[in-house]
C-alpha cells in the first residue's frame, strides 16, 4: 500500500496540468449533460424500476428537431433521459412517432469467465463483475485492447464460444432466466452485408427472414427501423463495397448492420463495438443515432475502445475493465471523480477515455520505456511517468472500498429482489418461408453482380467456343474416335476447372449464413436448400448453352434424346462441382486457399479420370481406389462416351463393321449395358447429394464453432458451479 500511495502522489504532483472534475467539463451540450455539481455529490442510483410503468411513449413533434420522452406514470430509471438538451439527426418534416417500447432490465452478479486453455478452464478473462443497464439508458463496457470487453458482453447475451465457461448469475426483469428469440438483438464488431441490395432490400428480406406472419406487415417494421437509424437518405441506395458497386460509407454501413437487428424490436441491444473504424463525425452521429434509439425505451449495451469528449459525454453509465478487472461502474461523469479521488486526474483539454485508457493500458510503459532515453535532450515526460500495474492496482482498490461499489450493488439487489414480467418469444418464420425467401434474395443477386455470375457464363461460352472449333469437323469415322474422347475429357474438365470464379461468390454466402445463424435468422438446412434452388436455374443456364454450342461445333449423334442427356449429364456435372466447390471453400474460409487446393483437386481428380491411362490400367493403391472412384470426372466421361457409342457401328473396310464399344475400349473403359449411362448418371446425383451432406455437417460444427452463435442461457444458482 506505501508502494501505491507513494506512485498515486507521484502522479498527483506531476500532473501539473490537471485540474478538479468540475472545472474540467467542457461546454459542450454533448458532454455537460448533468449539473456540476452532481461530480462532487455522492453518486445516487435510480430507484428499482416499477415493472408495471416500464411502457414509455416517444413523440417526435411536427417539424421538430429532438426527441421528448414521457412515461406513463413517469418511471424513475429514464428521469435523467436529457432529451432537450439532446440534439438528434433531423426527421422527415411532419413526422409522428408514437410507440410504446417495454423495457428490459439486465443485471449480472459476481460474473466470471474462464476459457480453456492449457489446463482446464485456467484462464479467467472475466473475473466478478457486477453490474447493470436499465431500460432507455446506454451502458458501455471500457477498457483497452484483450481486457474482456466482448467477453463479458457475449457473455451477457449468452454467446460464448465452447471453449469459454461462465459463472456468476445474470438477471434479465429479475428473474434468472434466458433471453428469447427476438428479445434481444446482437451486432458483431465486423457483420457482412449483402452490397447488391438497396438498404431497404436488405432490411426487408432480413425480416422476412426473422418475423412471422404476412410480407405485407413487415413493410412498416421494415421503414421503423430505417426511421431509428436515421437512414432515410441511404434507404433506396445499394450498400455496395464489393465487386463493382461504390457502397455506402463506413458509418452508413454500420448503421444497416443495427437495424438489421432493429426489425425485431428487441428490447435489449448488444453492440460490440459500434464505432470500430468510424472517423470522430461519423462516429459522433452514429452515438447520438443510439442515443434516440435509447430515449425509446430500449437497453443499450456495447463495447467501446476509445471516443471523444462528446462521444463520451451521451453514455449513461461505464463499465470500465482492465485484465478482466472491474476498475469502476457508474455513472459516466462519475468515473471522473472516481479517477480523481485514486489520484489520477483528468488533465485540461483531453478526453476522458483517453485518460482512463492511459491510466490502466500496460502498453505505455513500452511508451515510457522508449521516452526515458528520449527526455534527457528534450525535458521532462512527467505526464506519461507512471506504473500502469500500480494505476490499477490503485484503481481496483479504491473502487471496492467506495460508494459507487456499494451502490452498485444495492442497485443490483433492488433489480434482482423481485420478478419483473418475463421476455416472450414473437415467434419466427417457417422454414419453408425462409427457403423460399433465400432463393428469391440469392436469385436477385446472382441478376446483379455480373462479376461472380454473368462474367462467369460468359467464360464458360467462350471456353466452349474454343473447345468446340478446336475439335470441329471430326466426322464420324473410325479414326476420329480417340480425338472425340480427348474433346469430351477436355470439355469436362476444363469447364469444371472454371468453377474456381465462383469461389468469391460461395465464401460471401458462407459468410452471410454465418452472420444471419449466429442470431437464428436462418439455419443450416434452410441455408444449402436456399442456395441449391436458386443456383440450378444458373447452372442450367450455363449447361444448355454451352452443350449447344459444343455438341454442333463437334458433330456429335445428330438425335435429340442423345443430345438431351448430353445436357442433363453436364447439369449434374456442375451440381456435383458446385457442392466440391462449396465444402472446399467451408474448410478454408479464404479465397487464395480455396481456389489453390480446388485447382489441386481437380488435377488430381482429372488424371485418375482414365483418359490418359486407362482406368483398369491404374495402380490400384490410392489413383484406383479411391481417387478414380470419388472423381465426379470419371462418371460424366463415361456416360458422355456410353451416349455417343453405345448402339453405334464402324466400318473396318468394306466388308467388316465393329460396335462402338469395341473401337472405344482400348481408349476408353465403357460398359456394354444400354442401361449404363444412366447408372452413371444416379452416381452423379448421389455425389451431388453426398456433398451437400458434408457440407452440411461442417457447417453445423466447424464453422459453427468459428462464428460462435447465439444459445439460451440459464445462470446457476450457485455462483460456485459452471454453467
Amino acid at each position: 500500500m506505501e508502494e501505491i500511495q507513494s506512485q498515486s502522489d507521484h502522479y498527483r504532483s506531476s500532473s501539473s496540468s490537471a485540474s478538479s472534475p468540475a472545472s474540467r467539463v467542457p461546454s459542450s451540450n454533448f458532454f455537460y449533460l448533468r449539473k456540476p455539481g452532481s461530480l462532487r455529490q455522492p453518486i445516487s442510483f435510480e430507484d428499482s424500476p416499477d415493472w408495471d410503468d416500464t411502457d414509455i411513449e416517444v413523440r417526435v413533434d411536427e417539424g421538430g428537431d429532438s426527441i421528448n420522452a414521457a412515461t406513463t406514470p413517469a418511471s424513475p430509471s429514464l428521469s435523467k433521459l436529457n432529451s432537450g438538451s439532446l440534439p438528434s439527426p433531423p426527421l422527415p418534416e411532419r413526422a409522428v412517432v408514437a410507440r410504446k417500447i417495454s423495457g428490459a432490465s439486465l443485471a449480472w452478479k459476481d460474473l466470471t469467465v474462464t476459457i480453456k486453455g492449457k489446463r482446464k478452464y485456467s484462464d479467467k478473462v472475466i473475473k466478478s463483475s457486477n453490474g447493470y443497464a436499465l431500460p432507455g439508458t446506454m451502458t458501455v463496457i471500457m477498457g483497452p485492447a484483450k481486457s474482456g470487453k466482448s467477453t463479458l458482453l457475449r457473455a451477457l447475451a449468452g454467446r460464448l464460444p465452447d471453449s469459454a465457461r461462465m459463472y456468476g448469475e445474470v438477471f434479465v426483469n429479475g428473474s434468472k432466466w434466458h433471453l428469447p428469440y427476438a428479445s434481444y438483438g446482437y451486432v458483431e464488431r465486423e457483420t457482412t452485408l449483402i452490397g447488391s441490395l438497396t438498404v431497404r432490400e436488405f432490411l426487408y428480406y432480413s425480416a422476412l427472414l426473422q418475423l412471422p406472419g404476412f410480407f405485407c406487415q413487415k413493410k412498416s417494421v421494415v421503414e421503423d427501423a430505417i426511421l431509428a437509424m436515421s437512414l432515410g437518405d441511404f434507404a433506396n441506395k445499394l450498400i455496395g463495397a464489393h465487386c463493382y458497386m461504390k457502397g455506402l460509407p463506413r458509418g452508413e454501413r454500420r448503421r444497416v448492420s443495427i437495424a438489421r437487428e432493429l426489425v425485431m424490436r428487441p428490447h435489449v441491444l448488444f453492440i460490440d463495438e459500434p464505432l470500430y473504424h468510424l472517423d470522430s463525425v461519423s462516429a459522433l452521429l452514429m452515438m447520438v443515432t443510439l442515443k434516440k434509439l435509447a430515449s425509446t425505451g430500449c437497453t443499450l449495451i456495447f463495447t467501446i475502445y476509445q471516443s471523444s469528449t462528446e462521444v463520451f459525454g451521451l453514455f449513461d453509465r461505464i463499465c470500465l475493465l482492465s485484465n478482466g478487472n472491474t476498475l469502476f461502474f457508474g455513472e459516466t461523469l462519475a468515473c471522473l471523480q472516481h479517477f480523481s479521488n485514486a489520484g489520477f486526474p483528468c488533465p485540461i483539454m483531453q478526453s476522458p477515455s483517453d485518460h482512463f485508457l492511459r491510466a490502466i493500458n500496460t502498453d505505455f510503459d513500452r511508451i515510457i520505456a522508449m521516452c526515458k532515453n528520449w527526455q534527457d535532450d528534450h525535458g521532462d515526460l512527467s505526464s506519461v511517468n507512471m506504473d500502469t500495474a500500480v494505476a490499477i492496482r490503485t484503481l481496483e482498490t479504491t473502487y471496492k472500498s467506495s460508494a459507487d461499489a456499494a451502490a452498485a450493488e444495492t442497485m443490483i439487489v433492488k433489480l434482482t429482489e423481485k420478478e419483473g414480467p418475463s421476455l416472450k418469444s414473437k415467434g419466427k418464420a417457417s422454414n419453408p418461408t425462409r427457403i423460399a425467401v433465400l432463393t428469391w434474395r440469392s436469385l436477385l443477386i446472382m441478376s446483379r453482380e455480373w462479376k461472380y455470375y454473368w462474367f462467369r457464363l460468359i467464360l464458360y461460352m467462350l471456353l466452349t467456343l474454343c473447345i468446340g472449333t478446336v475439335f470441329s469437323g471430326l466426322g464420324h469415322s473410325l479414326s476420329s474416335v480417340v480425338t472425340r474422347v480427348a474433346a469430351i475429357f477436355v470439355f469436362v474438365s476444363f469447364n469444371s476447372l472454371l468453377s474456381v470464379a465462383g469461389v468469391p461468390a460461395h465464401l460471401k454466402e458462407i459468410k452471410i449464413y454465418a452472420c444471419e445463424e449466429s442470431n437464428l435468422h436462418s439455419g443450416t438446412f434452410v441455408f444449402l436448400l436456399g442456395q441449391l434452388f436458386s443456383g440450378i436455374p444458373f447452372l442450367f443456364l450455363i449447361s444448355i448453352s454451352s452443350s449447344l454450342v459444343f455438341y454442333f461445333l463437334v458433330g456429335l449423334r445428330d438425335e435429340f434424346s442423345f443430345l438431351m442427356y448430353f445436357v442433363l449429364n453436364f447439369f449434374m456435372c456442375l451440381l456435383v462441382n458446385e457442392g466440391m466447390v462449396l465444402l472446399i471453400v467451408s474448410i478454408c474460409q479464404e479465397v487464395y486457399w480455396s481456389i489453390l487446393t480446388l485447382v489441386s483437386v481437380h488435377v488430381i481428380m482429372m488424371l485418375s479420370a482414365g483418359y490418359f491411362r486407362i482406368r483398369s490400367a491404374l495402380p490400384r493403391p490410392i489413383w484406383m481406389y479411391p481417387i478414380s472412384y470419388v472423381s465426379f470426372h470419371t462418371y460424366s466421361i463415361q456416360g458422355l462416351l456410353e451416349n455417343e457409342y453405345i448402339g453405334s457401328s464402324y466400318a473396318v473396310g468394306q466388308v467388316r463393321t465393329i460396335s462402338g464399344y469395341q473401337a472405344l475400349r482400348n481408349v476408353y473403359d465403357i460398359s456394354t449395358s444400354s442401361s449404363s449411362k444412366w447408372e452413371n448418371l444416379l452416381v452423379l446425383f448421389l455425389m451431388c447429394a453426398g456433398y451437400r451432406i458434408l457440407v452440411f455437417a461442417l457447417l453445423q460444427f466447424c464453422v459453427r464453432k468459428k462464428f460462435p452463435g447465439r444459445r439460451f442461457f440459464r445462470c446457476n444458482r450457485e455462483t460456485n458451479n459452471p454453467r
